[in-house]
């Protein structure tokens, strides 16, 4: 039963989605909960400092050697083999794990080489102590890349077979890694128990779906051939998607550079804050982008140009449909979400200030946040890698000198800091300048959002330009009428309850929430949202209705 379950396919992208959704709900709410216990054991201190820091550079290497091939090459390369031989497919598999683990093996080892010149260049703040716990959290670390390199290619291939219930459960497993690592080997090895957590999670997010692998024909061959023609096509395709994507993640490199150099702290701040932000937006726009990419790299691939542009017009309007009340309602409820979530043990009331100030800011880009996602994935199944590479490594270089600038103006003028303090409501707080480091990660995201739609547009002009703004018309005023509900709710229930208690914030957080969403949906079922008759269609239907 369990193996027919892990083996199960999903043949529509509505549903595939759906799992995929639940799937990144369920690992959101283990992200929430190893938060919690991150913020309440360590506090927005130099223990988290350290811990965020080590995790960035392998992370990077992840992204840019795997996740960039997975995306732009290994599904659409795979599923062309896939239609001319099964033999040659499988052994086009083989032979790319086999190039890819041995040179993520070589690079890795090299990188724990050379760990404390790495966390001397990208954290320049650190020294003693803290410097050189950095350098054994990150060299440990280092295990991961090659661990997940090896996981998510499967996942790859696994979706090209519509397996998405395996693919679904591996993140959720990664994230019970991390909490396993914080509740049983911190009080054992200390902070170090918290990488050989994120090491575990890596074990974990593999081994579950190496059955549902061999299952769907997959058989080793230990042959080593780099210039194979398929592996030279995906070498080919994924350097620009890699660059493009380092380019993106040297945004957070550069944030933390320039946050080690900020009040102890200040590092956490923000990726707490941006963990918070982005953990129910990804939910949507992952899910969502990764479902329907094979079918849209299909398309392409088929030439059925009118087939795809449908399929990104659907998409983009359920993207925006479900993303613009969730990063409004993130907005209206920040300070009740972080109270809820990371208020506990050492987080204490100068951290949750910071904290939600940056979340306030943060929700701005969401909706950017999830088209960059989406729009970059479209691009490669179009077979164009260039343009997101292009504008990624403009917007990081346009989000570093903002930075540096927006720091150095909390810094240095008296009149800018106090404006922030007051917006913002931060009297007291003694450092500021993280808020700064969130309000340029802000403006760039959206600028690398706007950018892509635009250079998407002037690639395909015939785009479904009418059917996009009548749906984002209906959408702005659902959510105008949801924000003003929900923010009365919450005012509302402030006067009646006790905010000094748990259990009167959550109460707050819970009904107010509850209240938005069904604004939403009322509204939108009202306005005959298209988007809003598909998702009961597609999903609500099919489970409270199935067919016999």
């Amino acid at each position: 039963m369990i193996q027919k379950f892990l083996n199960s396919q999903t043949k529509s992208i509505s549903s595939a989605s759906l799992i995929l959704a639940v799937s990144y709900l369920l690992s959101a709410f283990l992200g929430l909960i190893r938060d919690r216990l991150l913020a309440g054991t360590f506090g927005a201190g130099t223990e988290l400092d350290v811990y965020y820091t080590a995790f960035t550079v392998p992370d990077f290497i992840a992204l840019i050697l795997i996740f960039g091939a997975i995306s732009s090459a290994v599904i659409p390369i795979f599923s062309s083999y896939l239609i001319k031989s099964k033999d040659e497919a499988w052994k086009y598999v083989s032979l790319l794990l086999n190039v890819f683990l041995g040179f993520l093996i070589i690079v890795c080892g090299i990188l724990m080489i050379f760990t404390p010149a790495i966390i001397s260049a990208m954290a320049p703040g650190f020294s003693g102590e803290k410097r050189e716990l950095a350098i054994t959290l990150m060299r440990i670390m280092f295990l991961s890349p090659i661990i997940l390199g090896a996981s998510n290619m499967i996942s790859g291939i696994l979706q090209v077979f519509h397996r998405f219930v395996v693919t679904a459960i591996a993140p959720l497993l990664y994230n019970l890694g991390i909490i396993i690592g914080i509740l049983f080997f911190v009080p054992k090895f200390g902070l170090a128990g918290l990488a050989w957590g994120v090491v575990l999670g890596g074990v974990l997010h593999l081994l579950i779906q190496l059955p549902a692998f061999i299952f769907s024909g997959f058989k080793y061959k230990a042959s080593f051939n780099y210039k194979d023609p398929g592996v030279s096509k995906t070498i080919k395709l994924m350097v620009p998607r890699s660059l493009g994507l380092g380019a993106g993640q040297l945004n957070t490199i550069a944030t933390t550079a320039i946050a080690s150099t900020l009040m102890a702290g200040s590092i956490a701040v923000f990726n707490l804050a941006n963990n918070l932000s982005s953990i129910l937006v990804n939910a949507v726009a992952v899910s969502v982008s990764t479902a329907s990419f094979p079918s849209m790299a299909m398309a392409f691939l088929n030439d059925e140009k009118d087939e795809f542009l449908r399929k990104f017009s659907s998409i983009f309007r359920q993207i925006i449909f479900l993303v613009v009340p969730l990063s409004l309602l993130i907005l209206i409820l920040r300070a009740q979400i972080v109270r809820v979530v990371l208020g506990a043990g050492k987080f204490n009331w100068a951290d949750t200030k910071l904290t939600t100030a940056c979340l306030g800011i943060l929700a701005l880009n969401l909706i950017a946040q999830a088209l960059i996602l989406f729009l970059s994935k479209t691009f490669y199944a179009a077979h164009n890698t260039k343009i997101p590479a292009i504008i990624s490594g403009a917007t990081v270089v346009f989000n570093i000198i903002l930075s540096l600038f927006l720091v150095w103006l909390v810094r240095f003028s008296p009149g800018f800091n106090i404006f922030l303090q007051n917006l913002l409501r931060l009297g007291g707080v003694a450092n500021i300048g993280v808020i700064a480091l969130a309000l340029a990660y802000s403006i760039t995201a959206v600028l690398e959002g706007a950018l892509l739609l635009y250079m998407f547009y002037k690639k395909f002009p015939k785009l479904h330009v009418k059917e996009i703004s009548d749906s984002l018309y209906k959408i702005l005023i659902a959510s105008l009428i949801m924000v003003i509900l929900t923010f009365a709710t919450r005012q509302l229930l402030g006067s009646v309850v006790s905010l000094q208690t748990f259990w009167g914030i959550f109460f707050q957080l819970i009904i107010s929430g509850s209240v938005g969403v069904a604004t939403y949906a009322v509204t939108t079922h009202l306005l005959k949202s298209p988007e809003s008759k598909t998702i009961v269609d597609s999903f609500l239907k099919k489970f409270l209705y199935p067919a016999k």
